[in-house]
């Protein structure tokens, strides 16, 4: 079965894949004139703005969310992973995917905002719905759907609940089956309350958990100010084959960059525009700016954070793909979150491991919330009828996931994790680039809104763009107060 599920892997991780988000990544970031450079300050300024309503999360509830999904065992684990697969130089590669998949997650979370509409009094929207209203394509909007439902619930918690068993084993020498069965219960808890209490729960934690691991971290770096230098000088030398230590992994440093990049930051994947589409704005791009800002958290702060801290102490291998390690300093420790647990235990002997399990438990588990969302969000996409017990099948399939996942082996949750956010990628890339059109007029229509001194105010129909339905109403609706 390993066998298997590691030949679907190196099918679906091609080449082809890398090139094609990079590529979008490129293209994005040119057609937009880097708007993730030159709206830095009107993210910031966006991310605290705005109100929840009955139909929907505030912009700053949204993004706690699509934070959620994104800060998870990827930036712990998943850093290591790419370090122990691609030396220091992956690292770079994820700084490259992250600041061009920033573009890209503008893209799908506006795209997400333009073609959302309101079901079971709440509002949903998400690669699915912008494919069929915007394609105007049925059977891939379906596909989609259906494969994010597959990756959401039973693909990727595993993923994240290894990696806490894994943490808290570690740190506290409790056995994984019983922090699987802690942290599945309490999951239990929250999803029974639908989005707007995942929402809560996730403005709460979010904000806490990225705080504190980033204290944390800028502490050691603090400690280690005078090798950062020599750090980022490794990781630039390591990226470009200049350093000959790891002049064996150059390929390996930047598909394994990419690979976790993307599965750390999720720009491209699909997941971020569930979320972005569940906040009540004005206007699309403002959700769009937004989302933009949240990749450079997750992989410029806290997965840059991590890095440093391994890199800092030494407390890595790296894996010679022909055979052994060019790099061994941790004899018998396979990559995961022990590389930043001895890390942070260099510094702080009595604080490390357990820091990092709690961290890890914090980050982990807000994710596995947000695939909750979207997964539910995508049932309800198929679900038309609204069949109840639909939602409840939904609901025992992630917890059976997270359980299952916290006892079975490491490199088979990763594997099967990657799997489910490559074919997520594939889908997902394409239809944002076949529907990049809505997205950038939206764009203009903000700047244009903005140049004039205005608060932006959407309105589709006055730049062209069909099937927003939701948008449409609410124009309407405008127009007969002011008539009144």
């Amino acid at each position: 079965m390993e066998n298997l599920i590691s030949s679907i892997n190196d099918i679906v991780w091609s080449n082809a894949l890398i090139i094609l988000c990079l590529g979008a990544g490129i293209y994005f970031s040119v057609v937009t004139k880097f708007l993730q450079v030159r709206y830095i300050r009107e993210m910031l300024r966006l991310l605290f703005n705005g109100q929840s309503s009955q139909k929907g999360i505030s912009s700053f509830q949204a993004f706690t969310v699509a934070i959620a999904g994104r800060v998870g065992t990827g930036n712990i684990a998943g850093v290591a992973t790419a370090i122990a697969m691609g030396g220091p130089g992956a690292v770079f590669w994820m700084w490259v995917i992250a600041f061009l998949g920033s573009s890209s997650a503008f893209i799908e979370a506006t795209l997400g905002q333009i073609y959302k509409q309101v079901k079971d009094g709440e509002y949903r929207g998400g690669p699915a719905y912008y494919i069929e209203k915007g394609l105007g394509v049925k059977w891939y909007a379906v596909v989609f759907a259906v494969a994010t439902i597959v990756s959401m619930a039973l693909f990727l918690p595993g993923v994240q609940s290894n990696s806490i068993a894994s943490s808290v084993n570690t740190a506290f020498d409790i056995p994984v089956a019983v922090t699987g069965g802690a942290v599945t219960a309490v999951l239990a808890l929250i999803i029974m309350g639908g989005v707007k209490r995942i929402g809560k729960v996730a403005e709460v934690a979010v904000p806490f958990m990225a705080g504190a691991y980033i204290l944390m971290t800028v502490i050691i770096i603090a400690m280690n100010i005078s090798e950062v230098p020599a750090v980022i000088s490794l990781i630039f030398r390591s990226a470009f084959d200049i350093e000959p230590a790891f002049a064996g992994v150059f390929g390996m440093a930047i598909s394994w960059g990419v690979k976790r990049g993307i599965y750390s930051n999720e720009a491209g994947q699909g997941t971020a525009p569930h979320a972005a589409a569940a906040a009540e704005v004005s206007h699309p791009a403002k959700q769009g700016l937004v989302q933009a800002f949240s990749v450079y958290v997750d992989t410029m702060f806290v997965c840059t954070a991590t890095a440093f801290m391994i890199l800092f102490t030494g407390q890595y291998n790296v894996v010679n793909p022909e055979g052994g390690f060019i790099v061994e300093n941790l004899p018998g420790v396979s990559f995961g979150p022990e590389y930043t647990q001895m890390a942070v235990n260099t510094y702080f002997p009595s604080l490390g491991s357990g820091f990092v399990a709690v961290s890890l438990l914090l980050f982990a588990f807000t994710t596995i919330m947000a695939y909750y969302y979207i997964a539910e969000t995508n049932l309800s996409y198929l679900n038309t009828k609204g069949n109840k017990w639909m939602i409840w099948v939904l609901r025992a399939l992630i917890l059976a996931a997270t359980f299952y996942g916290s006892i079975k082996t490491a490199e088979s949750a990763w594997m099967l994790g990657d799997i489910g956010v490559g074919i997520m990628a594939w889908l997902n890339v394409v239809a944002i680039i076949l529907l990049r059109k809505p997205a950038l007029r939206a764009l203009r229509d903000y700047q244009a809104q903005r140049a004039a001194g205005l608060d932006p105010v959407f309105n589709p129909s006055a730049i062209g763009i069909e099937n927003a339905e939701e948008w449409n109403e609410d124009v309407q609706e405008d127009k007969a107060l002011q008539a009144v």
